[in-house]
């Protein structure tokens, strides 16, 4: 009996897979501690050696000298975007906008013109003026003589019947010189242009390169475009340009919607791809605090297209540090080389003769470090998504077989001990995802958001560090403590990666069946887990011990290269939001989740082979001293401060307003100034009243919401609505006097019949003005010289219906009618509140006003102007 006893020990020896060795010495066949912390190391280390520098990467610039070759020159397409940058504020209605841009486009192509290759092709400029509506977020969106600048450019002679339509706008917000939104996309379309006429490189169907005017103002030039021009019903496709930063490379973030087709133009045509589904289906879904043109092609036009924009450097956007010194050549000539060649290829297109034939579904996609660009159907993935979870289940069952099988046990008991680790690691996986939340979520109690604003490093610290503890911790003390003496210390470790390949298999399959196509994140480590686990299994090294581990760790390289690619692009795509997203949402949660998501999938398969080294606890003790270290660096010091000047700013957005209350016969019942703040981020007021500015009096507006129609005050947009209740307002003394008027003039007051009572009035002011309209209890607007359709949805009182206005180069007064139905047929009482209110972007207001805005701390980027609110009674 001894000496059978004796072989056995000796088998297991030899074959570490046996559970007899396990038992007489678990800790035999592992690696030595220190190898554990390096371990992760290597993986930071390979983050940061081919992640950052191919997210970074650029391509050489051409120069002038390169302009023979028939190219894109980035270096021509610069001097460009420095000259209209200079022209400086483009504020929709300001001569900057509706003279010296244009003056600007049209120069250009006129030189564009003359170079021409005039035996090929023919050029036509169209610049024209549009008026219209349409309802947006809580407002009916109303302009008047915004300015379009189209150019067609048709092969010689054609008659095609059938357009690609390529946009974007030069425009800008407030304050800013726009060079990154979208003077950049602006003066790359000049590029494009001139490099495709003169080439001798025909294409079929003929461009349209729309250069729009107005697109700040909620896409109000698109519309008008899209809706009224005489080429928009033969526009088939389109390219939209925009951007939400400032240099780097530029993402396609929308594709379609419904033409799967147009994602392979892409693939087949751009040097440099950059894109993922992930971010179409976030921006999507409203979380994204912006909207581009693209979005009226599709509701107006119904055409399909991509979305592509800059997105590094967000910090910059829609601020005075928008310039040109922060947009490297390198990237204008990435975005150029990038655009051009996706053109030709769409002027190519034979799907453009009949888009509603190649109408089939979505399409998945995605780049791999910019190197290669993957996209398929989205029928194509519901089949891949369930093949590989189906195979991993299958490969698992295998697997355990082959435990119960050289271990000497019951698929039951193998089976049990599965069950087991799969609780342990669904543990394992949610405290993956929740320890970054709940930091996230204690910082934001205790006032401290956006403290990696300005030091991105402290991610690592505050949430990728607590994700690899949830996902460490709870399989770290699982092996320490299990004592199973039959299924060797390997089998149980094989055992935690099979169940977080089961977490994600089922994960893959739900998501699949409610639509998501973005859930080929999780596809991607599985498919590489089920390879290496095949492997394995054809192989003796699944049943060698730990000699399975090199192979599993070679399969997810590519896995971790990605989904640690992927999450980095998005937290550096939102991290700049959270600073202009509203206050009344905590944006350091929606980072906090996505580090904690890019963990889990970079890691997932990874974190529990720690468990293959001695003393495993020295990781998760290592982690836990890097997460206290940076939470006492993010609490604690100034590094955690979110906010720097130039480069890290904090948007302080207020009006500087007059309020007057006219009651029904007349009289003046309220006349207030104060500064309506609007705040930005989370952190509201604090950050700046602790440094010089005096706000004291600061109250809430909330209470004047529920009395006042829109809350007594000139809110000016849908994102001043919805973030009503978070605004506060500081009363001043002395008056607030714009320098011009904002004049409503009721011209007539007839009576239709018994019951229907029409007004007609003139409004007279500035580029930017709004209507509030909200009838009594026993009053009712039927008809009005606005948008029907937007009539039929009343806001519930105290909001009312909101006219956002806003005038380009034609600054004629707005006539407007409204007709009220009273039943009784008394229209001598009052019957509904109006008011008006003129914004007067880019003054800088009184002196008082001036001094106040002095007061602000240096890395403030103020947005501020004054606004005439008045509220009459008819």
């Amino acid at each position: 009996m001894a000496d059978k006893e004796q072989l056995m020990l000796a088998d297991s020896l030899e074959d570490p897979g046996r559970g007899a060795q396990t038992k007489s010495n678990p800790n035999k066949s592992k690696l030595p501690w220190y190898f554990a912390s390096g371990f992760l190391l290597f993986w930071g280390l390979l983050f940061f050696a081919v992640v950052i520098p191919r997210f970074y990467k650029l391509p050489t610039p051409l120069t002038m000298e390169d302009a023979n070759r028939n190219v894109f020159i980035a270096e021509r397409a610069y001097n460009n975007l420095y000259t209209l940058s200079n022209i400086g504020n483009k504020l929709t209605g300001s001569r900057e906008n509706e003279v010296e841009a244009v003056n600007f486009i049209l120069k250009d192509l006129e030189d564009i013109k003359e170079v021409m290759l005039d035996d090929y092709f023919d050029m036509e400029i169209d610049v024209s003026q549009v008026s219209g509506a349409f309802p947006y977020k809580t407002m009916l969106n109303m302009y008047q003589g915004v300015q379009n600048i189209a150019v067609k450019l048709s092969p010689k002679g054609s008659t095609s019947e059938t357009y690609l339509l390529v946009n974007s706008h030069f425009d800008s917000k407030p304050f800013t010189p726009s060079a990154g939104d979208a003077g950049f996309m602006v003066v790359t379309m000049l590029e494009v242009l001139r490099v495709i006429a003169t080439t001798k490189e025909t294409f079929e169907h003929p461009i349209v390169f729309l250069f729009n005017g107005a697109e700040e103002g909620s896409m109000q030039a698109s519309h008008g475009f899209i809706t009224q021009h005489k080429w928009a019903p033969y526009c088939k496709a389109v390219v939209n340009l925009d951007a939400g930063g400032s240099g780097g490379r530029e993402i396609l973030f929308q594709s379609g919607p419904n033409h799967a087709w147009i994602v392979n133009y892409y693939k087949n045509y751009v040097k440099y791809p950059f894109a993922t589904t992930l971010a179409e289906e976030i921006f999507q879904t409203g979380i994204v605090p912006s909207d581009t043109d693209f979005r009226q092609f599709n509701i107006y036009g119904n055409i399909p297209g991509l979305d592509m924009g800059q997105c590094i450097n967000g910090f910059r956007y829609h601020t005075i540090y928008d310039t040109i010194d922060a947009i490297p050549r390198g990237s204008v000539q990435n975005t150029g080389d990038n655009v051009l060649s996706v053109v030709r290829g769409l002027a190519n297109a034979p799907e453009l003769h009949d888009i509603k034939a190649h109408r089939a579904g979505h399409a998945v996609f995605f780049d791999f470090l910019g190197l290669y660009f993957v996209h398929y159907s989205e029928t194509t993935g519901i089949y891949l998504n369930f093949g590989v979870a189906g195979a991993a289940l299958i490969l698992i069952f295998i697997s355990m077989c082959r435990i119960t099988s050289v271990s000497n046990v019951s698929l039951f008991h193998v089976t049990c001990w599965f069950t087991l680790v799969l609780v342990v690691q669904i543990v394992s996986f949610v405290l993956g995802l929740a320890l970054p939340a709940v930091v996230a979520y204690v910082f934001d109690y205790l006032g401290l958001s956006l403290t990696y604003y300005s030091t991105p490093l402290l991610i690592i610290g505050l949430y990728v560090c607590p994700s690899l503890i949830g996902l460490g911790l709870p399989v770290t003390i699982y092996h320490r403590l299990q004592q199973n003496d039959k299924i060797s210390n390997a089998y149980h470790l094989q055992l935690s990666l099979h169940a977080q390949a089961i977490i994600l298999s089922l994960l893959t399959i739900g998501a699949t069946l409610f639509g998501l196509r973005s859930i080929y994140i999780l596809v991607i480590p599985l498919i590489f887990y089920v390879l290496s686990l095949a492997f394995n299994l054809l192989t003796t090294l699944h049943d060698r011990g730990y000699a399975w581990t090199g192979v599993l760790k070679l399969s997810q390289v590519i896995p971790f290269l990605y989904s640690s690619y992927l999450f980095y692009t998005l937290v550096v795509i939102l991290t700049p939001m959270g600073a202009r997203a509203g206050s009344a949402s905590n944006r350091d949660l929606y980072v906090a989740i996505l580090a904690a998501l890019g963990t889990v999938l970079s890691f997932g398969f990874l974190v529990p082979l720690i468990n293959s080294f001695r003393r495993p606890s020295l990781v998760i003790v290592s982690l836990l001293a890097v997460t206290a270290v940076a939470i006492y660096l993010a609490s604690s010091t100034q590094v955690g401060f979110p906010y720097r000047p130039r480069t890290n700013g904090q948007r302080v957005a207020y009006l500087q307003v007059r309020n007057k209350f006219y009651e029904y016969d007349g009289t003046l019942s309220k006349d207030e100034s104060g500064y309506l703040f609007n705040f930005q981020d989370r952190l509201r007021e604090k950050p700046f009243v602790d440094r010089n500015a005096n706000l004291t009096g600061l109250v809430s507006i909330k209470s004047l919401c529920e009395e006042h129609m829109m809350c007594g005050m000139p809110l000016f947009d849908y994102r001043y609505v919805q973030n009503r209740l978070e605004s506060k307002w500081l009363a001043r003394s002395a008056p607030i006097e714009p320098k011009s008027s904002t004049e409503l003039e009721l011209v007539s007051k007839t009576t239709v019949n018994a019951t229907i009572v029409r007004f007609v009035f003139k409004l007279t002011g500035p580029s930017h003005m709004s209507l509030f309209i909200q009838p009594y209890e026993d009053a009712k607007i039927v008809n009005w010289s606005f948008s029907l359709n937007y009539l039929k949805y009343p806001p519930a009182y105290p909001l009312a219906f909101h006219i956002y206005f806003r005038y380009g180069i034609d600054s004629s007064p707005l006539t407007f009618c409204i007709e009220i139905s009273k039943s009784d047929g008394d229209f001598n009482v009052p019957l509904f509140q109006l008011g008006v209110s003129g914004h007067y972007i880019g003054e800088k207001g009184d002196a008082e006003s001036e001094e106040f805005a002095a007061s602000f701390p240096s890395y403030s980027i103020l947005a501020t102007w004054p606004v005439l609110y008045q509220r009459f009674i008819y």
